[in-house]
């Protein structure tokens, strides 16, 4: 039996309207070896207000690892700016660095996500999560057992917590400039089919991380964690195994 205080510290971050049902099969596969905790999001309606309530999870003592997925990917950069100090290792699963861009491309995301809120005020949650999660499996997993387990973790958040993780995502931080200062080992993890943080965005990001390593999941979309719950596991305990105990 490992000491506690011995067993490498995992934070991991679920995404836009995700929970622990994101991580289950990670966490199955790595809690033999790690501490994992999952930072839950509640009204926090910014990715600094986010990343502080995740910080504020774990014990402030002990040095960490982060992984986060898709939004918890961008908090998961803020915390390699807000505290580099304590941070070991780092994965980016899914997810984005750079800040809304201006002009005709941000109006379109925004008319786009009301589109889905107003859905959700009107229809629900579960009619939203219908057309949001369409784009985010690859389509061979549309209406398949992956699909019905997003539902009903979308249906466990309301709108007003959609409301505001959407202001969250409107106006997120731009981690450009923090790319190549990011010091930790770093993974980077992306569907091959995801459109909607595609592959390309990760290799950029891999190109300004100095000395990141990037894992493509084939057959896979955006929910990675769920979608190809075995190959993202695998590929997590072999990141983190440099920190477990001889």
């Amino acid at each position: 039996m490992i000491e506690p205080a011995l067993r490498p510290l995992l934070l991991l971050i679920p995404g836009l309207l995700c929970d622990e049902a994101t991580w289950q099969a990670q966490i199955e596969t790595l809690s033999a070896h790690a501490d994992c905790i999952v930072a839950r999001h509640g009204m926090a309606d910014s990715i600094e207000a986010m990343t502080r309530q995740a910080l504020q999870l774990l014990p402030p003592d002990r040095p960490f690892s982060v992984a986060g997925h898709s939004m918890g990917g961008r908090c998961a950069l803020e915390i390699a700016h807000v505290a580099p100090e304590r941070l070991q290792r780092l994965v980016l699963l899914d997810t984005g660095y750079q800040a809304r861009p201006p002009g005709a491309v941000a109006e379109t995301e925004a008319a786009q996500r009301a589109d889905l809120l107003a859905v959700a005020r009107s229809q629900g949650m579960r009619a939203m999560g219908r057309q949001w999660a369409r784009g985010m499996v690859h389509p061979s997993r549309w209406d398949s057992p992956v699909f019905e387990d997003i539902l009903r973790m979308v249906e466990r958040f309301t709108p007003e917590q959609f409301a505001v993780q959407i202001q969250a995502l409107l106006h997120r931080p731009d981690a450009t400039i923090l790319l190549p200062q990011i010091k930790v080992p770093t993974l980077l993890i992306c569907g091959r089919e995801d459109t909607w943080s595609p592959l390309a965005r990760h290799q950029q990001m891999q190109r300004l991380i100095p000395g990141s390593q990037l894992e493509v999941i084939a057959d896979c979309g955006h929910m990675s964690t769920m979608e190809q719950p075995a190959a993202v596991s695998q590929a997590l305990a072999a990141w983190l195994a440099p920190l477990y105990p001889a």
